[in-house]
């Protein structure tokens, strides 16, 4: 496969793609403030900007797979797209670390104070809610929602750990296999992450199921249910999209994409999976073990 000469500095030619995209996430998300709302229209609305927006995906992401498998791209593209994945993994630890930042204000700053456990010994328990007590996990001093079970770490989240665990081995895995060239390997090893990877998503909306239904823990349980929501919602929507591109990658491998020397599309794919089995650590941890 012929590439780019090293010494040429690579210019992007004109392309529809990103205004396309633009309008699409626009329409999508003007769409859902609508419904949410309470517009007749809104609905519709945002699914047209949900079309839209997977038409640019594919598009856009198709045109780049083309110009990189047609050798389009030189060392200089290579370096600027290792910079920019390195950049949007760097925002998502900072969007997580906002959520976790919020769970720990909660459990040992705003909970304990509310109960009169602060540095100026203030009686705010009494001044602010009499009788409230400072117990983690908890649903506020209204005890807003309700009763609710705690979600204990050694069900589905264990398990979850486990298989999350997993196919950070089996990414690895291929990934040796790409270097080696040996794509049966990284075929295989993709098929497994792949596969792990909605297991993971699956057995979570079966947590959700049981939560909602049998537990009352839901997102209107308080803090305690609104920051487990949020967080572990947030991450199986990154565990979901991590999958989904994983799966794109596996097809790729299949078609014959990628060389032991030119592979960035699978690493930043793998990079980002590794990303979000180290948050998962992160979150059974402090979400469901502590």
């Amino acid at each position: 496969m012929a590439h780019a000469a090293t010494n040429d500095y690579y210019i992007p030619h004109g392309s529809h793609w990103p205004i396309l995209g633009s309008i699409g996430l626009s329409t999508l998300l003007g769409g859902f403030s609508a419904y949410l709302n309470g517009s007749d229209t809104g609905f519709s609305i945002m699914l047209v900007g949900l079309a839209i927006t997977v038409v640019m995906m594919f598009g856009w992401f198709g045109t780049v797979i083309n110009e990189s498998e047609s050798g389009t791209y030189n060392d200089q593209v290579d370096i600027s797209f290792r910079y920019g994945m390195s950049w949007f993994i760097l925002s998502e630890v900072m969007f997580f670390a906002a959520f976790f930042g919020a769970l720990f204000y909660a459990r040992v700053l705003s909970v304990p104070w509310l109960a009169g456990v602060d540095a100026y010994s203030l009686p705010t328990n009494e001044l602010l809610w009499s009788g409230f007590e400072g117990i983690w996990p908890t649903n506020g001093p209204a005890g807003i929602g309700g009763t609710f079970e705690v979600m204990g770490a050694w069900g589905l989240p264990a398990l979850n750990t486990i298989i999350l665990l997993t196919s950070g081995v089996t990414v690895t895995i291929a990934h040796w296999g790409l270097k080696e060239n040996n794509r049966t390997k990284l075929v295989l090893g993709l098929l497994a992450t792949v596969a792990l990877g909605f297991l993971f998503v699956g057995l979570q909306a079966v947590e959700y199921m049981h939560a909602y239904q049998e537990m009352n823990l839901t997102l209107g349980s308080g803090i305690y249910g609104s920051t487990f929501f949020m967080l572990t919602g947030f991450h199986g929507f990154h565990v979901t999209v991590g999958a989904i591109i994983l799966t794109v990658i596996l097809f790729r491998s299949m078609k014959g994409h990628f060389t032991p020397e030119h592979h960035f599309g699978f690493e930043g794919a793998a990079w980002y999976w590794h990303f979000v089995d180290v948050v998962w650590l992160g979150l059974f941890i402090f979400v469901y073990w502590l």
